[in-house]
């Protein structure tokens, strides 16, 4: 049976009064103490000023160093406090000797508060304390003889602070109207919030509304694609368990920015620029996913987006393969086509009756080619990054480039933390950018150094035209390119987040002479 709707405007209509009388309580309290400590500081300022009045009478100056001076003394600060108000007025030497105090049986005897200390080292100061007849506050100024170049003694005033309940006695007029006033006006937005949140509820009751939400939420997170959604000021509104394990967000807590969650410079403005983009490759987190972008219009208007994404690299084994399996193809195209022109040449040698010229042929491709094999074979242990040197080197004879390989390269065996898929990644880039950068060269040449030592070092080096120094600093944004092309701009970011996830650095040489990067791993763990 469906519930009435006044048994929800009531509970909304009650929930608001006592969040309104909680609110104004509080505003109470805040005031009070406040108020407090606005009169504790003035109070404060009273006391310090009597106290350097005091310090500098020339009587009190000129008898703290007398036997009997407590006979003079004694009558002048005891005048001094019944004029101004004070608690107290309290004279000592620098033995701590009280030469004045507001009883009598104590004038002779040793001051031992034990917050005295400073004043007799010529420090002025307010220190709180609390007494037999309550909470006080206290001034220390030291007393000066000889025209200030002497310290004889210390003069501290004492003055009662009014407790909280004082203050409540003396204000209570005022409270009880504000206090009044408040509830009213709560009482009556109560009401009419409670109505209007019926109205916007479509007449459902709150079980009704939290059966459907944990529906849907259920559904949301069961997903196995992070979902991230933004409104149009960039503002996390909506982001489920996938999203939160791959961008490392340990709290349910909604209400970030997109930059806090994901760090990707420039992917706001991309997702806010009503655009629909689909696969793209991106580094979160330092985990390799595949994203897409699709905006939400409300009445045609821009209203947020959504980003969602898909680990890629769920563990380091199909992180290797993913990264690496273009790679290979793309050699295993080369060395196709390679192979193709190969035997052409060949066949059109033999069937031109130049039969020794077709052998010699043969056996200079494939003693090239053993020589390769053979070296990376012996110098570089790891079978992934073997296949993608080997498979570089087919591409960039495609190219008609040259590829040359450091005769010093080595890599052995990599400790567990070094992920081989973005070794890949980033050594694959790195030698897709040198290729490029000899588009028309007439010395096409990139040289390669791969060495496993106290660190791993890879160096790439081509004969280009350099980079302008213009562009430089934004290399590494996520989708700067200087191409017209599509699907450009993402490789040295890409290879940036993998180098920092690895504890590494990447450096860059330009010139004339061409462009070098220089990549520094370090091999003894994060």
């Amino acid at each position: 049976m469906k519930r009435t709707p006044l048994k929800l405007r009531t509970k909304i209509a009650l929930l608001s009064f006592t969040l309104v009388l909680s609110s104004v309580l509080l505003v109470g309290i805040v005031i009070m103490e406040r108020v407090s400590r606005s009169m504790e500081q003035e109070i404060g300022m009273r006391a310090m000023a009597i106290a350097r009045t005091v310090a500098q009478l020339e009587d009190v100056q000129e008898n703290l160093d007398q036997e009997d001076g407590s006979k003079l003394i004694q009558p002048m600060a005891e005048k001094i406090r019944l004029a101004t108000g004070v608690d107290y007025i309290v004279i000592f030497d620098m033995n701590r000797i009280r030469f004045s105090h507001p009883l009598q049986d104590r004038i002779g005897t040793l001051f031992t508060d034990g917050d005295e200390g400073p004043s007799l080292k010529n420090q002025e100061y307010l220190s709180p304390s609390i007494g037999v007849q309550g909470p006080a506050v206290r001034a220390f100024v030291p007393i000066k003889a000889d025209e200030g170049t002497r310290q004889v003694g210390v003069v501290s005033v004492g003055i009662l602070t009014p407790t909280i309940q004082e203050i409540i006695r003396a204000l209570r007029f005022e409270l009880y109207i504000s206090l009044l006033i408040g509830v009213l006006l709560g009482s009556l937005g109560s009401l009419y919030l409670a109505r209007n949140i019926k109205k916007n509820m479509f007449s459902m009751e709150p079980e009704e509304i939290a059966k459907l939400v944990e529906e849907r939420v259920a559904i949301f997170q069961a997903l196995e694609e992070g979902i991230i959604a933004v409104d149009i000021r960039g503002w996390v509104t909506l982001l489920n368990s996938e999203a939160r394990r791959i961008t490392g967000i340990n709290t349910d807590n909604i209400g970030f920015s997109l930059e806090e969650i994901v760090g990707i410079p420039g992917l706001l403005t991309k997702m806010l620029s009503g655009d629909v983009l689909e696969n793209w490759e991106l580094v979160i987190h330092n985990t390799l996913v595949l994203a897409n972008i699709l905006p939400i219009r409300i009445e045609g208007n821009m209203a947020g987006a959504v980003f969602t994404f898909r680990d890629k690299t769920e563990v380091k084994k199909m992180a290797e393969e993913l990264t690496g399996v273009k790679t290979f193809i793309e050699a295993l195209r080369a060395q196709n086509h390679e192979s193709q022109n190969k035997l052409h040449t060949i066949a059109g040698l033999l069937q031109l009756g130049k039969d020794q010229q077709a052998l010699d042929y043969i056996f200079e491709v494939t003693e090239e080619q053993q020589e390769i094999i053979g070296f990376i074979n012996k110098n570089i242990k790891n079978a992934s990054v073997a296949g993608l040197l080997l498979g570089k080197y087919s591409r960039a004879k495609e190219l008609h480039l040259k590829l040359f390989f450091d005769p010093d390269c080595y890599l052995g065996d990599l400790p567990e933390h070094i992920e081989i898929g973005k070794l890949v990644l980033i050594l694959g880039n790195l030698l897709d950018n040198s290729f490029e950068a000899l588009n028309g060269r007439k010395l096409a040449e990139v040289h390669c150094f791969v060495f496993q030592g106290e660190d791993l070092v890879i160096s790439v080096e081509d004969t280009g035209a350099g980079i302008d120094d213009v562009i430089i600093d934004r290399l590494y944004e996520w989708g700067f390119t200087t191409k017209e092309t599509l699907n450009h701009g993402i490789g040295l970011s890409l290879v940036k987040n993998a180098i920092s996830s690895l504890n590494g650095i990447i450096e860059i040489e330009t010139g004339a002479w061409g462009t070098r990067f220089l990549v520094r791993i370090p091999l003894a763990g994060k």
